[in-house]
C-alpha cells in the first residue's frame, strides 16, 4: 500500500515527519524526562527479536509498513496509523513490505498512568493498531515535535490525558486493584535505588511491611511488571547509558551487576530486542538526531 492510498484519518502524525526518505537503519533518541523517554527509528528487514518493556509503548508508524507479534497474532500498522504495546507484553518487529518502516514512539512509565487514574488498575487496550483521535491528540503533544524538550509541568498534564485517552479505549469494567500505595512506592524507590545491587524479597518485606506474594501482587498491578523485572530494567537503563557514553560493554556489565558481558547481553537483548553492540552501532548512525 503506498502513502497515498492510506486513508486521510490516518495521518495526522505522519504529516509531522521528515519528507526525506531514510536510507539507513537507525535509531535517534531524544532527551527524557522523568518517567517519559522518545524514540524515532527507521528499519528494513526484521531488526526485532521478542522482547518485552517494562513501559507502555505508544507509538506512529511514520513509513511503510510495521509488521509485529503480539499476544500470539501478526499485527500491522500502517504509516500514520497508532500502537499501544502494554507493559511487559512479549513482542518483536519487522518490515511489512521492503521498503523499511519508520516510527516515533514514547515510552511512558506505567507508575505515572497509575497515579494519574488516582490508583485505578492500568488500562489495558485490546487491539493494539488504532486511529482513535482522542489518543492521537494526547500522543500528538509528545510525539508532534520531538527536539522539543518535554516540559515538566506540562508533561503531567499531557500524562493525564494521555491516561485517561488509554482508559477510554481499554477493555473497562475493571475494578480499582487493591494497592497500598505506600508500600509499593517503597518497594519501587528502593529497587531503583539500589538497582545494580542484589536486593531480596525479605529486603522488600522489612521496607514495606508487606509480604513478598502480597507485595508482588500489588506491585504488578500498581506498575505493570514484576518487582525483579523492573529492578533488572533499571540496570538495563544504567548500561544503556554508560554503553552510549563509549564504556565497553565488559565495563559496562561490570558496573550495572550484571554476571558478564553475556548476561548483560542476553537481558539487553530480551527488553530491546537487539544485542547492545547492535544498539550502539545504530544510535551512532541516527543521522544527526540527538542521542544520548
Amino acid at each position: 500500500m503506498t502513502r497515498d492510498q492510506i486513508p486521510n484519518r490516518q495521518l495526522g502524525l505522519e504529516r509531522l515527519c521528515k519528507t526525506s526518505a531514510p536510507t539507513q537503519d537507525h535509531i535517534a533518541v531524544f532527551p527524557p524526562c522523568h518517567g517519559l523517554e522518545r524514540f524515532e527509528a527507521f528499519f528494513h528487514g526484521h531488526p526485532y527479536a521478542p522482547h518485552r518493556h517494562d513501559t507502555y509503548g505508544l507509538g506512529i508508524t511514520t513509513r511503510g509498513v510495521q509488521s509485529f507479534g503480539y499476544r500470539g497474532e501478526t499485527r500491522h500498522s500502517l504509516a500514520g496509523q497508532i500502537y499501544v504495546l502494554h507493559p511487559d507484553e512479549l513482542h518483536d518487529g519487522w518490515a511489512g513490505t521492503s521498503d523499511g518502516f519508520g516510527y516515533r514512539i514514547l515510552h511512558l512509565d506505567p507508575s505515572l498512568v497509575h497515579q494519574a487514574l488516582n490508583g485505578r488498575a492500568l488500562p489495558f487496550v485490546s487491539r493494539p493498531v488504532t486511529d482513535n483521535p482522542r489518543l492521537r491528540r494526547a500522543l500528538n503533544a509528545f510525539l508532534g515535535h520531538m527536539s522539543e524538550p518535554i516540559d515538566e509541568l506540562a508533561g503531567t498534564g499531557r500524562v493525564v490525558a494521555l491516561a485517561d485517552a488509554l482508559e477510554t479505549i481499554s477493555n473497562g469494567g475493571q475494578k480499582p486493584a487493591p494497592v497500598d500505595p505506600v508500600a509499593v512506592e517503597i518497594a519501587r524507590d528502593l529497587l531503583d535505588s539500589y538497582a545494580c545491587r542484589t536486593v531480596t524479597s525479605q529486603d522488600l518485606e522489612d521496607a514495606t511491611g508487606q509480604d513478598r506474594w502480597s507485595l508482588a501482587r500489588q506491585f504488578r498491578a500498581a506498575f505493570g511488571v514484576s518487582p525483579h523485572r523492573f529492578q533488572t530494567s533499571r540496570r538495563l537503563d544504567r548500561a544503556r547509558a554508560l554503553i552510549a557514553e563509549g564504556t565497553s560493554l565488559a565495563e559496562a556489565a561490570h558496573q550495572t551487576g550484571f554476571a558478564d558481558q553475556s548476561h548483560l547481553s542476553r537481558h539487553f537483548r530480551s527488553a530491546f530486542g537487539v544485542p547492545p553492540g547492535v544498539w550502539r552501532t545504530l544510535t551512532e548512525t541516527s543521522n544527526g538526531a540527538p542521542v544520548v
